[in-house]
């Protein structure tokens, strides 16, 4: 299954650090948003999309790269890491996605260390993430996706 992995990973290399562990799995290669040619999407079979949480959604460039992306039938998967580790985060991204054509497989959150705001004069909150337990889990997410029928 060839796989792609689109991430930006904007502050501590959170998401990043998931992106990669998933990516062992695959054996993908990851990109950044703006390294993405969308004319080139239609050879893999399975792309993933990710960033860190900013105001409740994801990263600006990957949202509009969302908005870039031509119309097409594949299977995707969306992935964040941010403070609160709310999957429903993913929402604008989502339905960015599937208005494209694609249908989601799968969605991962963890939590990431955070030093937005407020948590920045505490030291941040989530200190120590990613940490070994959310690498393994963002691998076994992966390794579940390589059972899903493309």
């Amino acid at each position: 299954m060839k796989t792609l992995i689109i991430c930006i990973s904007a502050n501590h290399g959170n998401t990043e650090k998931i992106a990669k562990a998933m990516a062992g799995v695959f054996d993908a290669k990851v990109l950044k948003p703006q390294e993405v040619d969308v004319k080139s999407l239609s050879q893999y079979d399975l792309i993933g999309f990710g960033s860190g949480i900013f105001y409740f959604k994801h990263h600006r460039a990957l949202l509009e790269l969302a908005d870039k992306l031509p119309t097409i039938k594949k299977k995707a998967f969306i992935f964040s890491t941010g403070g609160s580790g709310y999957i429903e985060y993913h929402k604008a991204l989502k339905d960015k996605i599937l208005k494209k054509g694609f249908s989601i497989v799968g969605e991962f959150v963890c939590k990431g260390f955070d030093t937005w705001g407020p948590y920045k004069l505490i030291g941040g909150r989530n200190k120590g993430r990613q940490n070994k337990k959310d690498l393994e889990d963002a691998r076994n997410f992966a390794k579940g996706l390589m059972k899903v029928k493309l």
